[in-house]
């Protein structure tokens, strides 16, 4: 499957020929559920924390005597069934939430959201992205002129969760040029994940050749 390649002007420079165990998987709704939920559970912190009978403060003795008063029986004020009591069966900051992801699942489903991005005209190449120096009106120019891009017409109206910049390495020059326009994330290829590439409408891969090397098929040897 071939793909146009584009440099910073927007101008064609020429074509990719992309991998079908990555580019051309079909749709599975199933498998991308799985795998984003265990993500999101992965990277949940519990926050939610009550105290039980045994953790809150006061009652160390029994608050009247057993029999006379014509009052019910009670041992503590710590009962749940007091106010300012232990709270019974609450939400504890000791809950894990973490879940196991096969990670040829995780591959997976990484590789059929990219191939629905290519179906859905939402996946770029840039040849190259070039900065001597940082700088946002270099960065925002490259922007305008991908927006004029059959389909990318969005890049430039949108207002969050443009696009997600994949880089065959790490390139400060450009990381900073990028970090002040919005809706803009720059992350190395090796460290693309699906919720990166669901979070952004548009996935632009610069210098494909290095970045994409970076995806093995499910299956390949590292």
């Amino acid at each position: 499957m071939k793909f146009a390649i584009y440099n910073q002007k927007a101008e064609k420079t020429g074509d990719i020929d992309l991998n079908d165990a990555v580019f051309n998987l079909p749709w599975n709704s199933d498998l991308v559920y799985q795998v984003v939920l265990a993500m999101k559970s992965n990277l949940r912190t519990p926050v939610a924390h009550t105290k039980g009978r045994g953790e809150v403060a006061g009652g160390g003795r029994k608050p009247w005597r057993q029999k006379g008063l014509g009052r019910a029986r009670h041992g503590s004020i710590r009962s749940p069934i007091w106010v300012g009591g232990g709270i019974a069966h609450g939400p504890t900051k000791d809950k894990d939430f973490s879940r196991k992801i096969n990670a040829k699942m995780k591959k997976k489903a990484f590789y059929t959201v990219l191939s629905q991005k290519i179906r859905d005209n939402e996946v770029l190449f840039l040849d190259k992205i070039n900065f001597g120096m940082p700088k946002t009106k270099e960065a925002g120019e490259i922007i305008s002129s991908i927006s004029k891009i059959a389909g990318f017409e969005k890049l430039k109206t949108k207002k969050t969760s443009k696009a997600i910049f994949a880089l065959d390495k790490k390139e400060e020059n450009i990381s900073r040029s990028f970090r002040n326009l919005p809706g803009i994330e720059i992350v190395e290829a090796a460290n693309l994940n699906i919720l990166n590439v669901l979070n952004h409408k548009y996935l632009i891969i610069a210098n494909p050749d290095g970045a994409l090397s970076k995806w093995k098929p499910v299956g390949a040897a590292k």
